[in-house]
């Protein structure tokens, strides 16, 4: 099940590397970095949606969903380790040094 999900993660990501790639852009040239006519409102105009843009949010949606469903398994089939858990010690076990003597009291005449 995890290789299922594992390969359908890896072709779900190619496809959304893929279709980000082949969408223009939105009219956010040079122009309206320093307020030119070209784009009037915060991301450009918003028209119709395409087939890209849908194919762009379902790919992102399930890569989404596979990236949860892949970390949940994997915590589920470690458990509660550390990452440290498996490394050996290497400092030496030491007692606590003893206190030191109390000073003596200075002599009175």
């Amino acid at each position: 099940m995890i290789a299922l999900i594992t390969l359908i993660h890896i072709i779900v990501c190619l496809f959304l590397i893929i279709v980000v790639l082949l969408q223009s852009g939105q009219s956010g040239d040079i122009a309206a970095a320093f307020g030119g006519m070209g784009s009037q409102t915060a991301f450009g105009p918003r028209g119709a949606a395409t087939a890209l843009s849908r194919a762009t949010t379902w790919s992102a949606i399930i890569f989404m969903v596979t990236s949860i469903t892949l970390s949940v398994v994997a915590s589920r089939r470690a458990g509660p380790k550390s990452v440290l858990q498996g490394l050996s010690s290497s400092q030496t076990k030491s007692q606590p040094a003893k206190p030191a003597a109390p000073p003596a009291a200075p002599l009175q005449k």
